[in-house]
């Protein structure tokens, strides 16, 4: 059975990872984050890199190979340099702040929307219409900003509502006279 193994992962000074059968873990500056992955994949820590390898080049390995090799690489960049997502605010008297480590939204509900930060994240409101989530893991930072995005999704009749930044929103035309 040949091993085939591309691009290995480049582990940085100051991140320690441990492999142990199929779990991985991640220590950083920043945090720890541990991973579950596939036992088919053979994972090899040589002198400041990390390679990922294949038993086959059937398509459920092809494809197990390149999630397994992008959630390290994630939990690496997660532990070094971290991860954000940026949303915005459009409607008049739509607003957030920061209250403690808790993001109240105020987005035309007849009262604000309180949202608590799950382990590892932080909330920032540079501008009362910005919001900006912040943490280790790409995935728990990109679910909290889609949960936060979902309190009021954009409407497409005059783009009130949350969005990520640089979102664009089609519009439609509305009704006519």
């Amino acid at each position: 059975m040949s091993r085939i193994g591309k691009a290995p992962i480049p582990v940085p000074a100051g991140v320690d990872i441990n492999i142990d059968g199929n779990r991985v873990r991640v220590k950083g500056p920043k945090g720890e984050l541990l991973e579950t992955v596939s036992p088919d994949m053979v994972l090899t820590l040589q002198a400041g890199s990390l390679t990922v390898a294949r038993p086959s080049e059937s398509n459920t390995h092809r494809a197990l190979h390149g999630l397994t090799r992008t959630l390290i690489a994630n939990m690496v960049t997660g532990v070094t340099t971290g991860f954000e997502k940026r949303l915005e605010i459009v409607g008049v008297g739509y607003r957030a702040a920061l209250k403690g480590q808790d993001l109240e939204i105020q987005v035309g509900y007849s009262h604000p929307v309180v949202v608590s930060p799950p382990r590892n994240i932080e909330f920032e409101v540079p501008a009362v219409t910005q919001i900006v989530v912040k943490g280790i893991s790409k995935q728990v930072v990109g679910q909290v900003a889609a949960d936060i995005r979902a309190i009021r999704k954009p409407e497409p009749y005059k783009g009130k509502g949350i969005r990520y930044q640089g979102e664009v929103v089609r519009r439609k035309v509305g009704k006519r006279a």
